[in-house]
């Protein structure tokens, strides 16, 4: 038998023994965990590279047992709830565009080698009645949305050496505010068990589209307050915990990732339909009556006067809807 088809079929099952243990409420498994570790299968192919030649078993041997003694790493640090820090390289680079920015270095700063900094996009005339878009992207960052403000929009990041950049335009009916990490470009800093901490701050005024993307990371948005009609996340190895209000009539939620724990919650007297492709995924829908493969309504859906439709994609991941 082929060494790659071992490979792949011990990895098939850990992830369908796993996901069973999951759906008999025997774990609580974090996928965003393992994530970290992924470079131990670089190692595995390395190994059976410099040893497996000649068709000789060492190799094979010597990969297979790296490869289970990872797994069973991987096993129990799965289980243990999410630190939300990141252990990949940080960078420092210059802002080109930005609609305002300041560097504090007030009694707050209590670690002189991390890094506080605080962006904002103004409120102008007007922007009351404009939808506005936010961009929102960054790997490695733990982003929260921690309240309102004045503005239109305003992040405080503290990490280590990290730079974003934000930028605000304007047409009639529409604005779309860029909040994003720079490129590393040539000047880096690569420092080891450390992420991003972002507060994020919103005007409750306006009507509100989040474009959100990361690698990975995680997002706690608390958007009970917000007249949110449209939120797209996009992200590989994220946690994302969003809480959907009932400001506006109907309101979209569209979530695509790869290995991420997605928890959304709703209002209870909104109807929702939920509509997945999950792929490997676990999904536990409280309050959903089943209609078809991948489709999940409330019993309030056609009744209520707010309705919240939800599209989940996602390979490996956890997904979870909850009312309020």
């Amino acid at each position: 038998m082929k060494f790659d088809k071992v490979i792949w079929g011990v990895l098939l099952l850990f992830i369908g023994g796993v996901l069973l243990l999951e759906n008999f409420n025997v774990i609580d498994f974090y996928w965003g965990n393992v994530w970290d570790f992924w470079p131990v299968f670089i190692i595995i192919l390395g190994v059976n590279i410099l040893f497996n030649r000649g068709e000789s078993q060492i190799g094979s041997i010597m990969s297979l047992g790296i490869l289970v003694i990872a797994l069973g790493f991987l096993f129990f640090r799965g289980q243990e709830r999410a630190s939300h820090r990141f252990w990949w390289g940080n960078h420092r680079d210059r802002v080109d565009r930005y609609e305002h920015y300041d560097n504090n270095d007030d009694e707050d700063n209590d670690n002189d080698s991390d890094v506080k900094e605080s962006y904002s996009a103004v409120f102008d005339a007007g922007d009351e009645a404009r939808r506005t878009i936010l961009n929102l992207s960054g790997g490695g960052t733990s982003f929260k949305l921690e309240g309102q403000t004045d503005s239109l929009f305003t992040a405080q990041v503290s990490g280590k050496n990290n730079h974003f950049g934000i930028t605000k335009t304007t047409s009639d009916s529409v604005n779309t505010v860029a909040f994003k990490m720079q490129d590393k470009g040539r000047h880096k800093s690569w420092n080891i068990g450390n992420g991003n901490d972002v507060k994020l701050y919103m005007n409750t005024a306006p009507n509100w589209e989040l474009q959100l993307n990361m690698g990975a990371g995680s997002m706690d948005l608390d958007l009970t307050n917000y007249k949110v009609r449209t939120l797209n996340f996009d992200g590989g190895a994220a946690e994302l915990d969003i809480k959907i209000g009932s400001l506006l009539p109907i309101a979209d939620v569209n979530v695509k990732s790869g290995l991420a724990d997605v928890k959304i919650k709703i209002p209870e007297s909104s109807g929702c339909r939920i509509k997945t492709k999950t792929g490997l995924s676990t999904k536990d829908f409280n309050g959903f009556t089943k209609l078809s493969d991948g489709v999940y309504e409330t019993p309030n859906y056609k009744t209520s006067t707010n309705k919240i439709f939800i599209n989940l994609d996602g390979g490996l991941s956890s997904f979870e809807v909850d009312r309020y």
